[in-house]
């Protein structure tokens, strides 16, 4: 009777799996390293791969597994590769943002250059009358035509006339800004 309530006892069980658990990593943790070591080629990551091997056998149900070495073979195998797969994805990666920030990050001059012109925009736009100002800066910000006649107080029939000549006179005080003769 006594033995029966052990065997239900689940804290026994447990450490009676943890027992065997350990059992079985002492045995096979050297096997489990070579292997992945004769893919990845290093020692420390070879020994935090054997690591994950071990926590899939300790969650598997270890009484439907037929050949442990087979079965820590083929697993330490798909974790090696596992791991060099993730890392030419990770270096891939790497290159790609590398190659942006290269062709994305404008030099001193060209930032300077792009400052200056929104300067020069942003004056042009005090120099517009209001109507045309709001006409313009709520057309470029994405509002549609109805918004637009609702904001500056017109018919909507009348906006796009207002904005093509708002468009014309910011074209005009911009190029003068700027010195050219178009």
């Amino acid at each position: 009777m006594e033995l029966l309530a052990s065997r239900m006892d689940p804290r026994d069980e447990s450490k009676e799996d943890t027992a065997e658990f350990s059992v079985l990593f002492k045995a096979h943790y050297s096997q489990v390293v070579r292997q992945i070591l004769s893919i990845v080629r290093e020692q420390a990551i070879a020994e935090e791969l054997a690591q994950e091997v071990f926590i899939k056998l300790y969650s598997v149900d270890r009484s439907e597994i037929e050949n442990l070495r087979a079965w820590l073979a083929k697993v330490s195998i798909h974790v090696a590769f596992n791991y060099l797969r993730s890392e030419k994805r990770r270096a891939a990666r790497d290159d790609r943002a590398t190659q942006r920030e290269g062709c994305t990050s404008p030099s001193t001059e060209e930032s300077w250059l792009r400052r200056e012109e929104i300067a020069a925009v942003r004056e042009t736009l005090v120099d517009l009358d209001e109507r045309d100002r709001l006409l313009l800066l709520m057309k470029y910000s994405g509002y549609d035509y109805k918004e637009l006649a609702q904001a500056a107080g017109i018919e909507k029939g009348s906006v796009g006339t207002l904005l093509a000549r708002a468009k014309k006179k910011f074209r005009e005080l911009y190029q003068h800004r700027r010195g050219s003769e178009t």
